[in-house]
């Protein structure tokens, strides 16, 4: 009676096969804090220039700067970052809901960071993590 060959665990991983992102040629989306900027739908650049921020700078940002954005929102297809920019008068309470969360011990958290456009335009985004 022949023994069976125990199968290492090498050999297991690498017939598994390429992990997704391997498969499709793409690779891990990061946010565009991680990114340090992002380009948005219209090819407008927004670079990173400061954050996490002080709650009174953002409150100030939330008012003052020409775009607002909070949450992430991604396309898995295109592997693809979408921001979702809020109207001014939605910018009020969406600042007090995520003002609510800044600091917090639980799982979800917000964090605030300064963007800029290649045109000095400043975004506020609330990045939204657990």
């Amino acid at each position: 009676m022949s023994k069976k060959r125990a199968t290492t665990l090498a050999e297991m991983v690498t017939a598994l096969g390429p992990a997704p992102a391997e498969q499709s040629g793409g690779r891990y989306l990061q946010s565009p804090v991680q990114e340090r900027g992002f380009t948005d739908a219209a090819g407008c650049h927004w670079r990173l220039v400061r954050g996490p921020l002080d709650p009174r700078r953002a409150k100030r940002l939330a008012v003052e700067a020409a775009v607002m954005s909070m949450g992430d929102h991604y396309d898995e297809e295109a592997e693809t970052w979408f921001p979702r920019f809020l109207p001014e008068h939605e910018r009020p309470a969406a600042w007090l809901a995520a003002r609510a969360w800044f600091d917090a011990t639980d799982l979800l958290v917000h964090e605030a960071y300064e963007f800029v456009a290649d045109d000095g335009r400043a975004l506020l985004h609330i990045e939204t993590y657990c």
